[in-house]
């Protein structure tokens, strides 16, 4: 039987782990990042990939920087036929990607050569693409360059957020994985190469990323904070103190005109805290005051100071 080692991290990862376990592969380890502090108490806690890898008994390797010399030589004593990785976080070196004799292969969380990069999930809905999907490719040593496989599309809807989509994009990857797990194992694999000249790029996220800019329009703030939702979420400035935005009504295709500077609170009652924006007015539904839990506004506008009138930003 072929020995597979899986490289992987977050959640999105774990649908694939677990379809190569569903398909009775040997995989002899698993690699994934470094346990991390997470919350307000800065806990040192593990990642979804190795929780689950720890709960079917097998063995786990985090190290600190995959380029190492010792980490290289460490993976190769597993002596794997075909490496899997699914959203590892760390670009793999020239030398561990001529290890396995059946090569290592990506499960990328796009439809390349569009959103090469670390966070191509959430960018395609910052960016307001409605379509999507998993790009199945070999590594190589430029960024997501690597020749493909096979794709699954993948619908954005407007009720999709970073959550949901990456919960649909985890079982396509999943799905694509299984079903093209044959070909690779038996070496009968007929690759194509990207088109450079479609290649666009999805960098990880920024705080910059997560500031709201008024001036812009309701359906672009709309999807900025799906995008950011339920991670990270959005932000602006009430008081000068950070005060997060998680959710954004969808707008409507004709929204009133605003009268008033971006960034102008135009009114706030149990639905929503209504704001001026570039082509009128958006409305938030989902907010977290400086210091508190995130809140429906039904709950926030019971005892806020937040007027119409208020500036944010």
């Amino acid at each position: 039987m072929k020995r597979i080692v899986f490289m992987g991290t977050p959640q999105f990862a774990v649908s694939c782990l677990e379809a190569l376990l569903e398909s009775e592969c040997n995989i002899v380890a698993v690699v994934t990042q470094p346990d991390r502090p997470q919350g307000r108490k800065k806990v040192l806690t593990p990642s979804p990939v190795k929780e689950a890898a720890l709960k079917h008994h097998l063995p786990v390797l985090q190290p600190e920087r995959m380029r190492n010399k010792e980490a290289v030589e460490e993976l190769a004593s597993f002596h794997p036929d075909l490496i899997v990785t699914a959203a590892y976080g760390q670009i793999l070196p020239k030398s561990l990607l001529e290890v396995p004799e059946l090569g290592c292969v990506n499960v990328h969380g796009s439809l390349l050569p569009a959103y090469r990069g670390g966070a191509p999930i959430q960018r395609s809905i910052i960016n307001g693409e409605t379509k999507t999907g998993i790009t199945l490719m070999y590594m190589a040593e430029g960024l997501d360059t690597g020749d493909m496989i096979a794709v699954e599309e993948v619908e954005i809807t407007d009720e999709d957020t970073s959550g949901t989509l990456f919960e649909k994009m985890g079982a396509a990857g999943a799905a694509l994985l299984k079903r093209e797990l044959p070909r690779l194992l038996e070496g009968r694999v007929d690759a194509q190469p990207q088109d450079e000249s479609l290649a666009t790029y999805a960098p990880n996220l920024t705080r910059q990323d997560e500031m709201i800019d008024w001036t812009r329009s309701s359906r672009e703030i709309f999807n900025q904070v799906r995008g950011l939702s339920p991670f990270s979420g959005g932000y602006t400035l009430w008081t000068d103190e950070v005060f997060k935005i998680w959710e954004v009504e969808r707008p409507e295709e004709n929204g009133p005109e605003a009268g008033a500077a971006p960034g102008t609170v135009l009114d706030v009652n149990n639905k929503a805290i209504v704001v001026a924006c570039g082509d009128g007015a958006v409305r938030l539904t989902k907010v977290q005051p400086a210091g508190k839990k995130a809140m429906p506004v039904s709950e926030f506008a019971r005892g806020t100071a937040m007027q119409a009138g208020t500036v944010l930003g």
